[in-house]
């Protein structure tokens, strides 16, 4: 079984709008379109936090501001694949600009994330024990 580590973070804007991604077809065929938040696997060797970063970055075109917050571990596990999942809070600024793996965002409301469907499981379990709270 193959040990991965992925790091996502819950991204606030200035408004305290959360940003929710929708990963494109075209690239991942076999996801589903349900919506999620940034993030990816890790690369070995180099720290959390600037592996969160590079995510940040690569998917959206925004920066991190100051330091984000742990919010919670999560167990993914799969026939072939267990993936240890960090998840993190934290604002973020600049313009988003989607990479190839993502063809839609939305900056949502507290509310009007609690209504989104469909949501990424993962996602949805962090949204209800930790944002909801």
């Amino acid at each position: 079984m193959e040990l991965q580590v992925g790091v996502k973070i819950v991204l606030k804007n200035r408004e305290g709008k959360f940003l929710i991604l929708r990963r494109s077809p075209q690239k991942y065929s076999e996801v589903d379109k349900y919506w999620d938040i940034p993030g990816g696997r890790i690369n070995p060797g180099s720290p959390l936090i600037e592996n969160l970063q590079r995510e940040v970055m690569e998917e959206t075109g925004l920066k991190i501001i100051d330091k984000p917050k742990l919010i919670t571990a999560q167990d993914i596990l799969k026939p072939t694949k267990h993936i240890v999942r960090l998840t993190y809070i934290g604002l973020a600024d600049g313009e988003v600009k989607l990479s190839e793996e993502h063809n839609e965002y939305r900056w949502l409301t507290l509310e009007e994330v609690k209504t989104l469907e469909p949501m990424d499981k993962y996602f949805k379990e962090v949204f209800n024990k930790f944002i909801l709270k």
